[in-house]
């Protein structure tokens, strides 16, 4: 074993070189070409991206395919009633059913029969009035 604190000047050249040989040589630094590579990097963000949007609108498409007789059973509407309880309305065949559904399975509470009832019309807004009359109304109180 070489120790270079006790050695002289010669010795420690020698090692010197043996080290330097040993070690690979370090290749030619090169120009590189900043504005090609953010080019490259910024298209291969663009496919990647564009891979993706591609991937949700074909497996969307895929799902929204419907089989050739048409369906015949569909939610309605779902309601959750605790962490792991749902009420369900589902539709099958002009038949709507509620059914509830929990960690111990799932049951039929009631079956509707005949049409589905007409939606009534949602209850008409007051007449809100506008910004103007209400600052008018403040400033009047006060």
């Amino acid at each position: 074993m070489i120790r270079f604190w006790k050695t002289d000047g010669a010795v420690r050249a020698r090692a010197g070189i043996r080290l330097a040989a040993m070690l690979p040589l370090a290749a030619p630094a090169t120009d590189i070409n900043v504005g090609g590579e953010l080019l490259r990097v910024l298209l291969s963000l663009v496919a990647v991206v564009a891979l993706i949007f591609a991937a949700g609108w074909l497996s969307r498409r895929l799902q929204a395919r419907s089989r050739p007789g048409g369906r015949r059973i569909r939610c309605v509407e779902a309601m959750a009633l605790g962490a792991r309880d749902r009420v369900l309305l589902i539709e099958a065949d002009g038949k709507r059913l509620l059914i509830g559904a929990g960690p111990g399975g799932m049951r039929t509470l009631h079956v509707y029969e005949g049409e589905a009832p007409m939606q009534e019309d949602p209850p008409a807004l007051l007449a809100v009035p506008d910004l103007a009359q209400l600052l008018s109304r403040w400033r009047g109180k006060s």
